[in-house]
């Protein structure tokens, strides 16, 4: 059971507020909403609204976000962006297989005491704040 002193990150090494620290749930669920609606409006006006092309578009625009900005236009503009635990660049694949878990939702939603989801616990990443 964790502490009052515990923080989400802790265990990571990250610092309770500010840079690097995790993002919370509610910049998160902003982001995402952000994102979201983003690619609707892409599918509504170039498909139809097909709901395959607001999950492509989705996909699409996290996948090449991430590996040029670190970040989706929902996490850039809330001040946040994904880094790997173990420092340096985030890769190639990273942004890929992190998208691809998060379109599956389930392993997005399954959140440890870090507040990392399993697509990122799994990949080895994590959110943090600007």
């Amino acid at each position: 059971m964790a502490q009052a002193s515990e923080w989400p990150g802790r265990r990571l090494g990250l610092p309770e507020t500010g840079a690097r620290s995790v993002a919370r749930p509610g910049r998160r669920f902003i982001a995402l909403a952000i994102d979201w609606g983003t690619a609707v409006l892409v599918s509504v006006a170039f498909f139809d609204y097909a709901a395959w092309a607001t999950l492509a578009v989705f996909a699409v625009a996290q996948s090449v976000l991430l590996l040029t900005a670190n970040g989706s236009v929902g996490h850039l503009l809330l001040g946040m962006r994904v880094v790997p635990l173990a420092g340096g660049y985030l890769g190639v694949w990273r942004p890929f297989a992190r998208t691809v878990l998060l379109c599956l939702v389930i392993p997005a939603v399954i959140w440890d005491r870090d507040q990392r989801g399993m697509h990122d616990r799994l990949i080895g990443t994590v959110l943090v704040r600007r």
